[in-house]
């Protein structure tokens, strides 16, 4: 007997529980199936962005490489500017050098003129 109350009592909780209609689960999970369609949405435009960051992070990468370059080409060029600037000093040098002797050999042959002039006239006096 005591079986059959249990037995009872189990089919009673079965019944009354019942079964649960496609129209109640429809409304149960439809709310979380919006939301999880606005988190998919959501990601997609994530994702979307996460994409066009990554674009400008390559981009960014590539200028910066040739940003890189383009600093070792004018250090490089200003070694070389250096080099010529150092050798237009010594030039420069050289030719202040040849200027001076240039002058004293100017006023050496200012002084012969004068004195081959004098001579010259001497001799015409004679």
């Amino acid at each position: 007997m005591r079986a059959g109350k249990l037995f009872t009592a189990a089919a009673a909780a079965i019944l009354l529980s019942g079964c649960a209609t496609e129209g109640f689960v429809q409304q149960q999970l439809g709310p979380l199936g919006e939301r999880l369609r606005e988190l998919e949405n959501r990601v997609g435009v994530m994702e979307a962005r996460l994409s066009a960051l990554e674009g400008k992070v390559n981009d960014l990468s590539t200028a910066s490489e040739e940003t890189r370059k383009m600093a070792m080409d004018a250090k490089i060029a200003t070694g070389r500017v250096d080099g010529v600037a150092d050798r237009a000093d010594a030039a420069a040098g050289r030719s202040e050098g040849a200027a001076v002797k240039a002058e004293a050999a100017a006023a050496r042959a200012e002084a012969a003129a004068e004195k081959a002039v004098k001579a010259f006239t001497i001799g015409q006096k004679k």
